[in-house]
């Protein structure tokens, strides 16, 4: 039998902007709002591919490499909450063509190659808080950042001494601009 790993595809955030959303996050959130996502695992999920074989896993991401797109500016400006998940979240107001795009192509792959994927629409979204408060009070618009997105990650979700870790397995280029 062979080992499964539980495989999602994302874009992963600079370092410096994951600290930076992590300062903006304490001081616009109280410490009772929910429980913080660290820093370390800000990230924008683009297909959840589940728990996945080392053969499917070898098939995705022979087909990932051959997504060939341009890179495309990210910005963050919006934030939101889903009452039902009790998850409060960073998005785009307007996300660029070129995220749908590749999420779009991702899960069509995911789906083509036997993996689950969600009934529901594409939402690109940061999880900054779970188990939040359904009386949770979101920032007032006016935040912003932008970020140029060049690649994407394929991750393995790890839970190790009871806390959940991203751990990049595989990263792919995204084309230049001319």
């Amino acid at each position: 039998m062979s080992h499964l790993n539980r495989l999602f595809f994302a874009l992963e955030l600079p370092k410096t902007l994951q600290q930076e959303i992590v300062r903006w996050r304490a001081t616009h959130f109280s410490p009772e709002a929910g429980k913080p996502v660290a820093a370390a695992n800000l990230h924008m999920t683009l297909a959840f591919l589940g728990e996945v074989s080392a053969e499917k896993q070898q098939a995705l991401t022979d087909l990932a490499g051959r997504i060939s797109q341009p890179g495309f500016t990210l910005r963050l400006d919006d934030a939101g909450q889903w009452p039902r998940s009790r998850v409060a979240f960073l998005g785009s107001r307007q996300p660029p063509r070129g995220l749908l795009q590749l999420a779009a192509l991702l899960r069509a792959q995911a789906a083509r190659s036997g993996c689950w994927q969600s009934p529901q629409p594409f939402h690109p979204h940061i999880t900054l808080l779970r188990q939040t408060d359904s009386a949770l009070r979101l920032p007032a618009p006016g935040f912003s950042w932008e970020c140029r997105i060049t690649e994407f990650v394929l991750y393995a979700s790890r839970v190790e001494q009871g806390r959940t870790r991203y751990q990049p397995l595989q990263r792919f280029a995204l084309k230049k601009e001319l």
